[in-house]
């Protein structure tokens, strides 16, 4: 796989792509990461990418053409692939684990940063194939949202983990979010690691497990479970945490049936 991100600000991305998962899957031939300054793509001696808006107003609007010189540089050195354009955009769709999972099985993947009052609406309508945010929050760049769905997808990469068991047990792969995880020692300061954890029973652990994603799930993000691939057993396990939950105590909750199926 191949990821292209066109930025004003190489460095915001440079540096931190080149550590961790990222710099790893590079490095094993996994995926090929450039990154390309926009200004690269100007012809004015200033190298100019913003001008004033149309009808007024305040800051400067990102030009259409240095995108466009971007993108058609990009597939001439590298030809044509399965790929996806993305403006990184507060106005885009929400990025999720779907998104990045889609990602992951093309061939090349470009990402479009954006800087000052917002970019030409025509890179939007005649050079990105989607536009992506990160949430309902606004952020002075896209370069910050490129490191993360780039990160998200290369994580998604077969090879890209230590443990390839690891991407399907992360939060939102089944439609939830993840359990609790505990390490040594057992006692840290007076809390102490669940029992069931110790106990090395993993037909238990595999149900406490699935229990706490569920409940997580529910008090943090409830809209989640109205999607989520939910068993019969999962089902039960939820009006277990309700009925806790209106009891105001924990013992409906141990309960927990010894084997929860997939």
């Amino acid at each position: 796989m191949r990821i292209d991100v066109v930025t004003i600000f190489p460095r915001m991305l440079q540096e931190p792509l080149a550590d961790g998962i990222v710099g790893r899957a590079c490095a094993a031939g996994l995926v090929e990461l450039r990154i390309h300054d926009l200004r690269d793509h100007t012809d004015d001696r200033h190298r100019s990418v913003d001008d004033a808006p149309f009808g007024g107003g305040p800051g400067m609007v990102m030009k259409a053409e240095p995108f466009a010189r971007a993108l058609e540089a990009i597939r001439a050195e590298a030809g044509p692939a399965r790929e996806a354009v993305v403006l990184l955009s507060p106005r885009g769709r929400r990025f999720d684990q779907q998104a990045a999972r889609r990602f992951a099985g093309l061939e090349r993947l470009v990402l479009l940063c954006g800087r000052y009052e917002g970019i030409d609406e025509r890179v939007a309508q005649s050079l990105a194939s989607e536009e992506l945010s990160l949430g309902d929050f606004v952020l002075t760049g896209g370069e910050t949202a490129a490191l993360a769905v780039t990160e998200a997808t290369v994580r998604l990469l077969p090879g890209a983990l230590g443990d390839e068991g690891s991407a399907g047990d992360d939060s939102f792969e089944a439609g939830l979010l993840d359990w609790p995880h505990y390490t040594r020692p057992a006692e840290w300061r007076g809390a102490r690691v669940p029992e069931v954890l110790l106990s090395g029973d993993h037909d238990r652990i595999r149900a406490w497990r699935r229990r706490e994603s569920l409940r997580a799930t529910r008090e943090r993000r409830p809209e989640l479970l109205a999607t989520a691939r939910l068993s019969r057993e999962d089902e039960e396990l939820v009006r277990q945490i309700e009925d806790a939950d209106r009891a105001g105590g924990p013992g409906a909750l141990d309960k927990t049936p010894a084997v929860i199926h997939k």
